[in-house]
């Protein structure tokens, strides 16, 4: 068991955030952006869209009596929408409008007043879905999953929520050419390095500009570096200033 020092980041999504710990992902640079200052949690469920994570963000979020006793969610990203636009007959496919009303609840467990899993100073980010390249992944429709990217930015305006549009940040980096799209996308749907650069910088700008109280460089270091404590010891002894050499 660990004990509680540090409050987190908690990332919510498919197989898009799970991938997120992979050499270079977004997960592992926050992690090492914000190491002992904020963990990073990656709750990527592979596989999954907004239907089948509800339930799930019902067991991973903990309960207004349960707050006390657990870190607190300083930043929640949520992530869906790659499978949830999967055509039918997929299981995965979400309707559209179904997709919003889901990511829309999603965001009320944290923000509603009435949720038994409100959470007031949880800061928020929604992901669009980036775009599909269907010359390398088959079985899906580029178009269709636009419209999914831009159902994300509907619930966010709705929500008062800032969006991460990484569907036209991509878009764009590659020309606006769908062929282009495979040099950010490993086998047309999940990222490589290079998407996760856009993915990285995109919420670290969100972070900037819409939480900066949180920003890694305004917050403090869990535990101040032990060379600190002894230079303090030694120069409180001595009754000097003391200080690195």
């Amino acid at each position: 068991m660990v004990a509680y020092t540090q409050d987190v980041i908690l990332l919510l999504g498919d197989s898009l955030t799970q991938g997120g710990w992979e050499w270079s992902g977004f997960a592992q640079r926050l992690a090492s952006t914000y190491v002992r200052k904020l963990d990073v949690i990656n709750r990527g469920l592979g596989g999954y869209q907004t239907d089948w994570a509800i339930p799930v963000f019902e067991q991973i979020l903990a309960k207004q009596h349960e707050k006390h006793q657990v870190p607190k969610v300083q930043l929640l990203t949520i992530w869906f929408g790659a499978n949830d636009a999967a055509p039918l007959p997929s299981p995965q496919h979400v309707p559209r409008d179904r997709y919003k009303a889901n990511l829309a609840h999603l965001v009320d467990m944290v923000k509603s007043p009435t949720s038994a899993y409100y959470s007031p100073d949880t800061r928020i980010i929604l992901i669009t879905p980036p775009p599909v390249n269907t010359y390398q992944w088959t079985g899906r429709i580029f178009g269709e999953t636009k419209l999914y990217a831009e159902a994300v930015k509907e619930v966010g305006a709705q929500a008062r929520v800032p969006v991460a549009d990484v569907w036209t940040e991509i878009w764009e980096a590659a020309g606006r050419d769908e062929r282009a799209c495979e040099q950010f996308l490993r086998d047309g749907l999940h990222l490589n390095a290079a998407g996760y650069e856009i993915i990285f910088n995109s919420v670290m700008k969100i972070i900037e500009e819409k939480y900066p109280e949180i920003h890694h460089e305004k917050l403090q270091t869990v535990f101040i570096p032990y060379v600190m404590s002894i230079i303090h010891r030694d120069s409180s002894a001595n009754g000097s200033e003391g200080g690195l050499k």
